[in-house]
């Protein structure tokens, strides 16, 4: 028994690297920002979506164990170049988007903490993130994998202690889990919360995640490893999750009715204010680590798509270079970067189906992923989940086009 549950703990591990995606700054902004303004009326979105990640997630590592390979190379042997191409044109423009979040994300906590240009802060957070990334690139996954978990831990202190110092009202987190809107703004940031929770190109990364960990597994032992993937995921969304719900739930509690609410800096202020400045920096710590941890994570996703869908490897510090100019162009140009955040957020939501759809055939393909295929009921919810996400872009242009 004790064997077996240590051959477990030794395999967990790529799903918490993928799960730094799903506690990104772009939750930060989303999520305080739907609790400030609408309280625990959204909180419904952050259960389904999180429910729908965990799903995701699962299929996408299973990928990975079962073929050896990253979802991106099994979908580029099945498309033409002229539509690989254009496919990789859309996943490079959503791992851009990534990175914009995390980013700004990064240099707002550093202007909050040390008072740093916004400028200097996205460079800082870009250099951080590369250092983190070249660790990855050990031999030994394992120690990339200890730090992130050791740093994501850190991330919800401050939230956990806020909710203990203003507990949330039992009856209105209740209430919180019905699915409704109230108006367009409630639809854009429900889109905003779907898109930084449900991310598409950590769909991606997760195959090459759980390839790269565990090489092409033998048949035999296929099984075992899914098992263990199921509880890796499982318990690695679990967390994200609760660390998403937290924010929501901490901002409809202690933050509904403070003045400047829509800014991650006004946020840190109100924070302070409501609760004490004990939360607010650990607040600030937390939106940092995430900043750090979840662009290293978004630049991998990138070079796994590049590297998937055009068999093409570029050197890490070029890779790095060309995905933190659109955020430095953000800071620089001085628009406003929690809004920033908020419309990468959005940008993510749109590229979700494209992630969905293929993870759905592959996974459904008896050619590529043998007997362990998805059950009839698993590629229905997964286009379910597309369909929903799908839906609510075009309705979300069309209020926007009308609006």
């Amino acid at each position: 028994m004790v064997r077996k549950t240590r051959q477990v703990l030794v395999l967990l591990g790529p799903a918490f690297v993928a799960a730094v995606a799903y506690v990104d700054p772009g939750n930060f902004a989303a999520n305080f920002s739907a609790g400030a303004q609408y309280g625990f009326l959204l909180l419904w979105v952050l259960v389904v979506a999180n429910l729908m990640a965990m799903m995701v997630q699962y299929l996408s590592a299973k990928v990975g164990i079962v073929t050896g390979q990253s979802l991106p190379e099994v979908i580029a042997e099945k498309l033409p170049r002229p539509a690989r191409l254009m496919y990789w044109a859309q996943a490079e423009m959503v791992a851009i988007a990534c990175d914009i979040a995390e980013i700004v994300g990064g240099a707002i906590a550093l202007n909050i903490l040390f008072d740093i240009p916004l400028v200097a802060g996205g460079i800082i957070t870009g250099v951080v993130s590369t250092i983190l990334l070249l660790i990855y690139g050990h031999q030994k996954k394992q120690y990339f994998e200890r730090l992130i978990i050791g740093l994501m831990c850190i991330i919800p202190i401050g939230f956990i202690v806020g909710l203990f110092m203003q507990p949330a009202d039992p009856v209105l987190l209740a209430g919180g889990l019905i699915p409704r809107f109230d108006g367009q703004e409630t639809l854009l940031l429900a889109t905003a919360m779907l898109g930084a929770t449900i991310m598409p190109h950590v769909v991606y990364l997760h195959s090459a995640l759980a390839r790269d960990r565990h090489g092409k597994v033998k048949t035999e032992l296929v099984k075992q490893f899914l098992r263990v993937t199921r509880i890796d995921v499982g318990v690695a969304m679990v967390f994200a999750g609760g660390v998403n719900i937290s924010m929501l739930v901490l901002a409809a509690t202690a933050l509904q009715g403070q003045a400047d609410t829509e800014s991650l800096q006004g946020i840190f202020q109100a924070l302070n204010t409501s609760l004490s400045p004990l939360v607010g920096y650990l607040f600030a710590i937390a939106l940092l680590i995430s900043g750090f941890v979840s662009t290293s994570v978004g630049s991998q996703a990138g070079a796994v798509i590049m590297q998937g869908l055009l068999n093409k490897k570029i050197p890490l510090l070029l890779r790095r270079l060309i995905t933190i100019i659109p955020a430095l162009v953000v800071l620089l140009f001085g628009i406003d970067p929690t809004q920033a955040l908020i419309v990468s957020q959005i940008g993510l939501s749109f590229g979700v189906p494209f992630a969905l759809i293929p993870l759905a055939m592959v996974t459904a393909n008896r050619q590529i992923m043998g007997e362990h295929i998805n059950q009839k009921w698993v590629t229905v919810a997964v286009a379910v989940i597309a369909a929903i996400v799908s839906l609510l872009n075009l309705v979300l242009i069309a209020l926007t086009i009308l609006g």
